[in-house]
């Protein structure tokens, strides 16, 4: 994307790059000077993208300006707002659907209001990766992946078609079709570009998608994160994302990694200790001699885990591991080529064993590579032991009880080294004779399609399946919740006992209730341990000084069975090669003013850590559920029900699927659950319900919340679904930034209390009718005073942080400012 309407202030930077005897343009970065020397290689990308799209018109001199001045300005405490292009977006389908509506109806508007519709196209390259739809509904089977992908089709026939067309109607988008893997690991191993080449000019690549974990690609030196879905929708149509200059944390690496250690090891550690340091809303950069011991997959797995730890991004610039990654994955020589020669060209190639390359962060840490809340059991009950019959065998369960060993495509099967890990310690496992109970539930859900190519190839597989873990689909599956239902006589001897059973996924997220509804305790682990515990049985085990299980000649422990690094790295080389990622991806007009909010009443008063997850679940559709009400009355049996995921692009249906999260904390009520209480009439009832009688009384509702409300992944369901069930404003502590930033792109009003005010300290209970004087002079960080019927007042910050952002909220949001964009344009 080059420079577009205005003349650009900084042709003279353009040059010309010669590779393989075809000339390119670029920009010399180099010839601003030593403050360019000086910038982390991630705020080189944005000062790029600044430079190459300055154009006085979305893309400001000043914007170019501010970037190259980093040093001095990413520490101002009021932040500085500048403008960044990314090279593409990156959508899945969960909330790539949505996008894809939403397209549609835009079309729909333009129509109407008597222009040319087609002209509703990204402008920006968009792909999309249909990956969170299958299900595990069939496992430890060899059938289990023919059958849980048949299962899928079914389920989501109208889905595919509609993706299917718009993938046909829509210029400028390459939709990616199900069974080829994660949105993360296509995009690794065969979307990202790291150079683009539009036409004569190289550039960057960058992307925003629509999945919080879109950071895993800095892994492979592409600046990317997440944002919202609607705050997408505004990068594709060719909007440049306002953003506020980040606070680089250059992150030092040296010495190697155990031959004990897997990478799973070394990304918690790393995840811990980004923690204790606090660098939400921050960019990371890795630098030190370490980052070259790591492989690319090694990269990945730690940039995954961005949102885990707060920061925006993780980033480790391209190197010459970057390069062999790219021969690896079959990028093409030429490709390779031209992305090594022009990062060199332009300053944004690293050696990270040249100190002198190290540039200046905010901050620096240094390192050496190397249930909270309770369950509420009694003492009489912390003994409980639960007999029950299964495949005509009985067997019994008791706390602590592994139920669930996923090893998922989340995180970690991006990674080589750690599941042909996993795959040579089954090999030893079940050469010694140790076998998995069957009423667990174990699967393998690949990332994409290399990663059974290479388990095949290097021979593990048969090893795997004799544990149970038979490959069940490509697709997030258990990490979402698509874990699909235990056995009935299992899930009833859990609830006979009531008993905290355990799921251990290698994954990146355990929220409460995310995994299964039957299991109350939820472990992150290594593929490697997930075979571990589901052998063992049990996650009440020290695997030190306990064996895993007995064998055919006694007891085993895991240090008899564990493989060498040094001994997964050699069949890592032996297996991973380039033929398998070619055989696998060969194939692949009037503005409504802003009104204040009057006479509100609160639909629910939450807690802290509210996640998306609470309020736009994943999971599957309660029978018992205002959205099985409609599908029932509309001839569906709770088996054709599906997911709420399965059916993101219908408003009905995720309408009344909003806060519908089984552990979900009201205070307005007395237990857990997707309930409220309707004020006027005090009767209590579905949250949904009492949205739709409050809309039909004219009445207007808000939200009450505490620290991080929207942290987890990226939804956009978690704001288009408070909007339509009325919400006006949420007033919270603090907000996760991506679900901020979708609130204002949907009109909702996200108010934050002053620092060291809550609900709590404010006296608030919930039951009060607000009142929230805005109106169309709204500006970014405004303060606004709250009151209510009980003759409380206080002060709130709107957190509408940016002039941008400003113009969407007057706007009544990001869709209805790109149509009136797209009609005064036409």
């Amino acid at each position: 994307m080059g420079s577009k309407g205005g003349s650009n202030p900084f042709a003279h930077l353009e040059k010309t790059l010669e590779v393989g005897g075809v000339s390119y343009k670029y920009y010399d970065l180099g010839s601003l000077g030593i403050q360019f020397s000086r910038l982390p290689y991630s705020i080189r990308v944005l000062l790029e993208s600044a430079v190459r799209n300055c154009d006085e018109i979305q893309v400001l001199k000043s914007d170019v300006e501010k970037i190259l001045d980093w040093e001095s300005n990413e520490n101002d405490p009021a932040g500085v707002e500048v403008q960044f292009r990314p090279a593409r977006v990156i959508l899945q389908d969960f909330t790539g659907v949505p996008a894809v509506v939403d397209l549609a109806a835009m079309r729909d508007a333009v129509k109407v209001m008597g222009k040319n519709y087609e002209l509703v196209n990204p402008i920006c390259p968009t792909d999309l990766v249909i990956d969170h739809s299958v299900q595990v509904d069939h496992s430890g089977s060899s059938e289990a992946l023919e059958k849980n992908q048949a299962l899928e089709f079914e389920r989501n026939k109208e889905r595919f078609m509609f993706l299917k067309w718009g993938a046909k109607a829509f210029k400028n988008m390459l939709i990616v079709p199900p069974g080829c893997g994660i949105v993360h690991q296509v995009n690794l191993e065969y979307l990202a570009r790291v150079v683009f080449s539009d036409g004569d000019t190289f550039y960057p690549d960058s992307v925003v998608g629509t999945d919080s974990h879109t950071t895993m690609i800095n892994g492979l030196g592409v600046l990317g994160w997440g944002v919202g879905g609607i705050e997408a929708e505004a990068v594709m149509m060719g909007l440049p994302m306002s953003m506020v200059l980040p606070q680089v944390v250059g992150y030092r690496l040296t010495g190697e990694v155990n031959q004990y250690v897997t990478s799973t090891d070394v990304v918690l550690t790393i995840t811990k200790n980004l923690r204790q340091l606090g660098v939400v809303g921050k960019f990371v950069e890795f630098f030190g001699s370490g980052v070259a011991k790591l492989s690319i997959a090694d990269r990945a797995t730690i940039s995954n885990m961005a949102p885990e730890y707060g920061a925006t991004c993780a980033f480790f610039p391209v190197d010459n591991s970057t390069m062999q990654y790219l021969r690896q994955t079959n990028r093409g020589e030429k490709t390779i080529a031209n992305v090594e020669t022009y990062l060199k060209a332009v300053g944004m190639f690293r050696n990270y064993n040249n100190t002198a390359e190290d540039p200046v962060f905010s901050q620096a840490s240094i390192c050496i590579i190397i249930g909270f809340k309770g369950y509420g059991i009694t003492a009489e009950k912390l003994s409980s032991v639960i007999p029950f019959v299964y495949e005509n065998r009985e067997y019994t369960i008791t706390h602590g009880s592994v139920l669930i060993a996923a090893i998922t495509s989340c995180t970690n099967t991006s990674n080589p080294s750690v599941m042909l890990g996993a795959g040579l310690l089954a090999k030893k496992a079940v050469e010694a004779g140790l076998t998995v109970a069957p009423y667990v539930k174990t699967s393998l859900s690949p990332g994409s399609g290399v990663v059974t190519y290479y388990l095949r190839e290097s021979g593990v597989i048969p090893f795997l399946q004799q544990l149970g873990f038979d490959i069940v689909g490509y697709g997030c599956m258990t990490c979402i919740g698509n874990s699909g239902p235990l056995p009935d006589p299992v899930a009833e001897a859990v609830e006979k006992g009531d008993l905290v059973c355990a799921g251990v996924l290698s994954g990146n997220r355990n929220f409460e209730g995310r995994i299964h509804p039957h299991l109350r305790a939820n472990y992150l682990a290594s593929p490697l341990l997930v075979i571990a515990y589901a052998i063992s049985g049990t996650v009440n085990i020290d695997f030190e000084t306990q064996p895993i299980g007995n064998g055919t000649n006694g007891p085993v422990f895991l240090r008899d069975i564990w493989p060498l690094r040094d001994e997964i790295q050699k069949v890592e080389q032996q297996f991973v090669i380039p033929a398998m990622f070619q055989d696998v991806y060969s194939n692949i007009q009037e503005l409504t003013p802003v009104a204040p909010i009057k006479d509100a009443y609160v639909l629910l008063n939450l807690g802290d850590s509210v996640t998306t997850d609470h309020i736009s679940p994943a999971g599957s559709i309660s029978r018992v559920s205002p959205a099985a009400r409609y599908l029932s009355e509309r001839g569906l049996t709770p088996k054709d029900f599906n997911s709420y995921g399965s059916r993101r692009g219908n408003d009905a249906i995720m309408a009344r699927g909003t806060f519908a999260n089984i552990r979900l904390v009201n205070k307005l009520v007395a237990k857990s659950g997707p309930r409220t209480v309707h004020f006027p009439d005090g009767e209590e009832m579905d949250i949904f319900d009492a949205a739709e009688r409050y809309m039909g009384e004219g009445k207007q509702v808000i939200v009450l919340a505490g620290k991080e409300y929207g942290s987890g992944s990226s939804r956009d369901w978690a704001a288009k679904g408070p909007f339509l069930l009325g919400v006006k404003a949420v007033i919270a502590e603090s907000y996760e930034r991506i679900h901020r930033s979708n609130l204002v792109g949907m009109g909702i009003l996200p108010l934050q209390y002053l620092q060291g005010q809550n609900a709590e300290t404010l006296g608030l209970t919930g039951k009060e009718i607000f009142n929230i004087p805005i109106s169309d002079k709204i500006l970014a960080k405004q303060k606004i005073e709250v009151t209510t019927s009980a003759g409380k007042a206080f002060t709130t910050i709107a957190r509408i942080d940016t002039d941008v952002e400003v113009a969407y909220y007057k706007n009544g949001g990001i869709l209805p400012y790109m149509v009136r964009r797209i009609v005064s344009s036409n």
